[in-house]
């Protein structure tokens, strides 16, 4: 397993992590086998949105039984209500729903206080404007939750989240089907199939805006919708018409700045082993370039996608990441002290570059990486 450090929360936590809807319906010997699997094989973090009382006593059963040290992330604002789940923003409601959660898992601590769903700009006002930030934020100095998280599936409503300072943690919807499309308050509008149909160029830029400032500000990110609902990883339900494997949907993730982990939704140990291939998977296993390179409705030509088809360097130049930190820079329209960091700390540096162009041939993308290299040389000075 790899492991990587969640933002500033303080935690790490395993890059293939768990969602908690594939335990929905299982019965608790069944729940604690995958638990038992995913434990022993590394995984240290699952999510835990859902509001069912049974099923949040049958998690609890597992994650008790397994004894693996599981991070949870739990969801304020997610409650049960008439037999069925809410989202509710109600401060009562969510602190008696937050103190059923706590009892249902034995926990006097959860790891992270994800403040549930958010994508409209009315719905983060009514939580950042009123009491509601402040019970999150009263929980994180008790020690009740270690950080506090968002999640949403705009870009826009979760920059300003990210722009407060309040957030810790971001769980976001990233793959290649929604990165191309632009923010709306709708969620079911970035599957719908007229949005499919549609012609894109390049990353969506308040997608690749928010990644570059969760990066800059330490905000992990922790993904839910990696395979976009199942369509990216069938041909014919796919905006580009091929299909991803799981390694390469997971792959597309994992490489995005200020990921941290992804929170698979599996329903089976059959599946969870089929998420954790990408811990072992090779890099032309995880080579997502292949479906994503070449198409006429959706075009990434010109954007590196840290793809990693550049290498190898004969200076031994980490391309991919040379050019990460400098769209991260370009982004900001300065040079971080975070990001400078990070660059001189690479054992190779642009300025060995000796534009010999061998890079750019490989690249599926069309990336003018002699000039890039270039930039990040004036740049960051090395």
């Amino acid at each position: 397993m790899i492991y990587r450090q969640l933002g500033r929360s303080g935690i790490r936590v395993s890059a293939i992590s768990l969602g908690c809807e594939g335990f929905a319906g299982k019965s608790r010997r069944e729940a604690v086998e995958m638990m038992g699997y995913a434990v022993a094989s590394g995984v240290n973090f699952i999510d835990l949105y859902a509001s069912d009382p049974e099923l949040r006593s049958t998690i609890g059963a597992a994650l008790a039984e397994v004894r693996g040290g599981v991070q949870v992330q739990g969801h304020i604002g997610s409650v049960w209500k008439n037999g069925q789940y809410m989202r509710s923003r109600n401060v009562a409601e969510a602190r008696a729903a937050f103190d059923d959660l706590q009892t249902r898992l034995g926990r006097e601590t959860i790891e992270v206080g994800m403040i549930h769903y958010c994508d409209e700009l009315e719905d983060f006002h009514a939580l950042f404007d009123t009491g509601f930030i402040e019970l999150a934020t009263k929980w994180k100095q008790a020690g009740r939750i270690g950080s506090i998280g968002l999640s949403s599936h705009n870009p826009v409503v979760a920059k300003m989240a990210v722009e407060t300072g309040l957030i810790d943690v971001l769980m976001f919807s990233v793959n290649p089907c929604y990165d191309v499309q632009p923010p709306g308050e709708e969620v079911e509008k970035l599957w719908a199939d007229e949005v499919y149909e549609a012609h894109f160029h390049n990353f969506n830029p308040e997608r690749e805006e928010l990644y570059a400032l969760c990066e800059r500000r330490n905000v992990g990110i922790d993904v839910m919708k990696v395979f976009a609902g199942g369509d990216l990883l069938k041909a014919d339900q796919s905006m580009f018409g091929r299909a991803m494997t799981p390694v390469q949907a997971l792959n597309y993730a994992l490489t995005r700045p200020a990921v941290a982990a992804v929170m698979a939704g599996c329903g089976s140990v059959a599946e969870i082993e089929a998420a954790l291939r990408w811990c072992t998977a090779s890099e032309e296993e995880r080579d997502y370039s292949t479906v994503l390179a070449g198409l006429e409705r959706c075009s990434w030509s010109g954007h590196c996608m840290y793809c990693g088809h550049c290498a190898p360097c004969p200076k031994e130049i980490r391309i991919a990441d040379v050019n990460k930190f400098l769209n991260l820079a370009l982004a900001r329209g300065g040079v971080p002290e975070t990001v400078r960091e990070h660059y001189r700390a690479l054992a190779h540096h642009a300025s060995e570059c000796i534009q010999c162009g061998a890079c750019e041939k490989r690249c599926p993308f069309s990336v003018p990486v002699r000039e890039k290299m270039k930039q990040a040389a004036e740049l960051f000075g090395c």
